[in-house]
């Protein structure tokens, strides 16, 4: 497999981000139809219009990487097996957040190499931000003026983890049991990528997620956190591979510095 060059790869994922926000945010401004998908998960014409935009930046950037897309799976269905490197896409993470028009909803681009994302682009176009990354401390945030921030995980504080879950998928007694004595200073809730995008710039220090997960909804914010000194693994400790059978994720503690 020859090397990659990925400061071009990661302009074109941010560019493409950018793009899928423009057209997200045209729907958000109307009236939003939605409809079902097979597993009875809501999709709108947001989901498609910030997927196309997406495939073609990067089949225009990288035309001989595979790209693994939440639509396009749904329409096409997933291949049996990965390949050693491949594009991982959600055009619209967080679809129920979108129609709630809470604002908490992302584009997520990730590439993945022999199981592990090794570039990260998260979008949260409401805000007009973008968290990207593609190694170890190449972790940023461009703001809506286009101004570059570094970012980094921060060490837990001494009071306490603040804990971010996502809103529907956990109880506090779930929490409870998985936290253990960990001592914890606070919780908040958040929809989509928007957890790792947390973790990554010291928001926050622990996500946790113990309900099955899409590959493509946490590849991008991964990269993001790893890039910027935190980690993430199988709740188990075990590395966090990519590439599954049926790209489903197991649980998983995402976590600071």
């Amino acid at each position: 497999m020859t090397e990659l060059d990925l400061k071009p790869l990661l302009a074109a994922a941010i560019e493409a981000a950018i793009e899928a926000g423009r057209e997200i945010l045209e729907v958000y401004a109307g009236e939003i139809a939605v409809d079902q998908k097979r597993d009875l998960s809501p999709v709108t014409l947001a989901d498609g219009r910030a997927e196309a935009v997406i495939l073609r930046h990067l089949a225009a950037a990288s035309p001989d990487i595979p790209i693994i897309s939440e639509e396009q799976a749904e329409a096409q269905g997933l291949p049996a097996a990965a390949a050693d490197r491949f594009w991982l896409v959600d055009p619209l993470d967080g679809t129920k957040e979108f129609i709630k028009r809470n604002g908490e909803f992302t584009v997520n681009i990730a590439l993945v190499e022999h199981g592990r994302p090794i570039l990260g682009v998260v979008g949260i176009p409401v805000r007009g931000l973008i968290y990207a990354a593609a190694g170890s401390g190449t972790a940023h945030r461009r703001d809506p003026d286009g101004t570059l921030v570094p970012i980094e995980a921060r060490a837990c504080p001494a009071e306490g983890a603040t804990v971010t879950s996502s809103r529907s998928h956990a109880t506090n007694d779930e929490l409870d049991r998985l936290l253990g004595s960990r001592k914890v200073a606070e919780r908040k809730t958040a929809g989509s990528a928007l957890k790792f995008c947390m973790l990554a710039e010291g928001a926050a220090d622990l996500y946790p997620r113990m309900g099955p997960t899409m590959e493509w909804d946490t590849a991008a914010g991964h990269a993001v956190l790893e890039a910027a000194g935190g980690r993430m693994t199988r709740l188990d400790g075990t590395p966090f591979l990519y590439g599954k059978p049926g790209f489903l994720n197991p649980g998983f503690l995402a976590e600071g510095r």
